[in-house]
């Protein structure tokens, strides 16, 4: 069989009409001697590919932008260099399918730190060939960016973990959560339902701080021990100085940051992985963080370590998803809506059903 080097998948041409996805025919990443192409199973919805296929974080970068980067499926085609993976074995792709590899950020696994590094969709290649994602039939990427999947975790589970998992992963691991470690989780949506589990799983303390007192059950079942509702008075006062580091996940205009500074340990740190359309702005002032030499910072998705290492915990510890409803990949528009209008709970999971 031979290396396909067109695919489908379901696009949006006009920001203003970010629910009408037409199929579109699209070119593939040139092959190469380190590629896997796979055809897809499933992919999630991520709020990145509301922000992108809205506009909320700018222009298309090209005619049309085929969405998704939480991608499952099965190896077709490796690469002549391919040692890691073969035909017909179950994998995953996040939202990186490319980087220099030379660099010293590459070389000392931070390659989702590349300044070449190129997104899974709505992005071009050095070659000028356009990224699409994966709601689509097919995706090829290099093997640096493609992630076997463990056997006890379902298609449908493993792919929302594969940016949102990632995405709050990574900054947990980076700032050395673990037994012991009282950590705040800020925002309880698709990214912060994973962010509880994966703070548990590394044996911390969680808190968990939220605008949405609704979402207290959900939390606590999650794995949270203490629920904090941030819109009442006073909601920091009795965790001032006892938090080791926090993780916002709040995809929101604005969060309590002065409160949720005075809950941190001197030099401790708030990691934001929510992040609002570009035009959005936090007010924030130095002063806030004075008192006790607190930071706020972000990080963007993870490592290829980072990613064994997460997929590896959620198989052993149960970590996964709560999938508000698998859909065919056709019925995406209903799922951008749902995520946009913030219904979901807490993700969705796309079939593909092009071929």
């Amino acid at each position: 069989m031979s290396v396909p080097t067109t695919a489908k998948g379901y696009a949006i041409s006009d920001t203003k009409k970010y629910t009408d996805f037409e199929v579109k025919e699209f070119k593939l990443k040139t092959a190469g001697p380190d590629d896997v192409t796979l055809d897809i199973e499933c992919c999630g919805v991520c709020g990145s590919d509301v922000h992108t296929i809205t506009g909320g974080w700018g222009e298309l970068a090209s005619d049309f932008c085929v969405p998704g980067h939480e991608i499952v499926g099965t190896v077709t085609h490796v690469g002549d260099n391919v040692k890691e993976f073969k035909v017909g074995q179950r994998v995953g792709v996040g939202a990186q399918v490319y980087a220099c590899l030379k660099c010293k950020r590459c070389e000392s696994d931070n390659e989702n730190y590349c300044s070449q590094q190129v997104d899974t969709y709505n992005a071009p290649y050095p070659d000028g060939v356009v990224a699409q994602g994966g709601y689509s039939t097919t995706i090829r990427a290099h093997e640096r960016f493609v992630f076997a999947i463990p056997d006890a975790l379902k298609s449908e589970d493993a792919a929302p973990l594969l940016c949102a998992g990632l995405t709050v992963y990574s900054p947990l691991k980076r700032n050395n959560v673990g037994p012991g470690s009282v950590v705040g989780i800020v925002g309880i949506g698709g990214l912060g339902h994973l962010a509880i589990q994966f703070a548990k799983a590394l044996g911390a303390h969680v808190v968990v701080f939220s605008h949405s007192p609704n979402k207290k059950d959900d939390s606590l079942k999650l794995g949270a021990d203490e629920f904090v509702s941030t819109g009442e008075k006073g909601f920091a006062d009795a965790h001032a100085d006892k938090l080791d580091f926090i993780l916002s996940a709040a995809d929101a205009a604005s969060i309590p940051l002065s409160e949720l500074f005075s809950t941190l340990k001197i030099g401790a740190k708030i990691v934001s992985v929510g992040l609002p359309d570009a035009h959005t702005t936090w007010d924030l002032h130095p002063m806030a963080m004075a008192s006790n030499a607190s930071s706020i910072g972000t990080t963007h998705i993870g490592s290829k370590v980072e990613a064994n290492e997460m997929l590896k915990i959620a198989a052993e510890k149960g970590v996964k998803p709560v999938i508000d409803a698998i859909l065919p990949m056709s019925q995406a528009g209903k799922a951008i809506e749902g995520v946009k209008s913030n219904k979901v709970r807490y993700r969705y999971v796309l079939k593909q059903d092009l071929a």
